[in-house]
């Protein structure tokens, strides 16, 4: 067990440094000028020189990649010098509210998608399993934009209307101002994220019950007059949700790093926001800062979707 969580945190850190050699490649070699790249195009010659000083870009380049190596496992992603703050202040700003939404939404959609998918395979070509296989069609088709537009227009914008004000238009209240205001703002986010995502969730999980549910090892414990729940819950499945984690430690890495698209249209002003304000802005220190965080929460949430593994199923420690 130890030597397989050990392979795949080596795994995990091999893929880090080669993203940070591309980053760093991409943002401070390529440039002619480094400097006024990340001071931006109305800075002074005071602040380039002040750049080129902070980043000692009169060292040779490997100094300059063990330096920016070293900040940024120190915490230091840089100085936003559009912003006169350090990058990560902007990322902590925006952190708790894609967190908010990614983790919040994650639990609606692997509720909703294992439940419909175990309910599919049990009863496969029934009507059930023939209404939840049109539903994931229809949403893993859908527009993530337009369903978050048609979400704020009838439950916003038409109740409203009809007198009740039951979610508000957009933006976000922190946790800290009150629970009710902080799930007002986000429940329609959630609710748009989990449809998208549950879609898939539920073809996953059916498809994986049905190879399961044909198993020897089902059919054994059938045989010895099990309940057929407990058959479905601890023996089938415990096994089908393996390709469930993997998908999930995927989305779940993927949305902690920004969800733009949602975000944008119900005006988050989480990291996926950020990123766009930025490259419009061309405020580089934080398009570095936020590529190298999302890449790191990618790499963190395989290496749990591993460890995740190696308890459902003690064969993927042996490989």
């Amino acid at each position: 067990m130890l030597v397989f969580l050990l392979r795949r945190l080596g795994h995990g850190l091999l893929v880090l440094w080669l993203i940070t050699m591309a980053v760093f490649a991409l943002f401070f070699v390529a440039p002619r000028n480094v400097a006024q790249t990340l001071a931006g195009r109305q800075a002074t010659p005071e602040t380039i020189a002040l750049i080129e000083h902070r980043l000692g870009l009169d060292l040779p380049v490997w100094k300059q990649y063990l330096k920016f190596v070293e900040n940024a496992l120190h915490g230091n992603l840089g100085y936003d010098y559009y912003h006169q703050v350090p990058v990560t202040t902007i990322i902590g700003q925006a952190l708790p509210i894609t967190l908010s939404l990614a983790l919040g939404a994650a639990v609606l959609w692997l509720l909703l998608g294992v439940f419909n998918g175990v309910v599919s395979a049990i009863r496969p070509r029934s009507l059930a399993d023939r209404g939840l296989t049109l539903f994931s069609l229809f949403f893993y088709s859908f527009p993530s934009f337009l369903l978050g537009l048609l979400l704020l227009y009838f439950l916003y914008f038409r109740l409203t209307l009809a007198g009740y004000q039951w979610f508000p238009a957009g933006g976000y209240s922190p946790l800290a101002q009150g629970f009710g205001p902080w799930f007002q703002h986000l429940v329609l986010p959630w609710i748009a994220l989990a449809l998208l995502l549950a879609a898939t969730y539920t073809r996953l999980t059916r498809g994986s019950m049905l190879d399961v549910l044909g198993e020897d090892y089902i059919r054994t414990a059938r045989s010895k007059g099990l309940r057929e729940s407990r058959v479905i819950v601890r023996h089938g499945l415990r096994s089908a949700l393996t390709p469930v984690v993997t998908q999930f430690g995927i989305d779940l890495g993927q949305l902690i790093g920004g969800v733009v698209v949602t975000e944008t249209v119900f005006s988050l002003p989480g990291l996926g926001q950020t990123a766009v304000t930025a490259i419009n802005q061309q405020d580089l220190p934080v398009i570095i800062g936020i590529v190298l965080f999302a890449s790191a929460a990618v790499v963190v949430a395989n290496i749990a979707v591993d460890i995740v593994y190696a308890v459902l199923d003690p064969r993927v420690r042996l490989h």
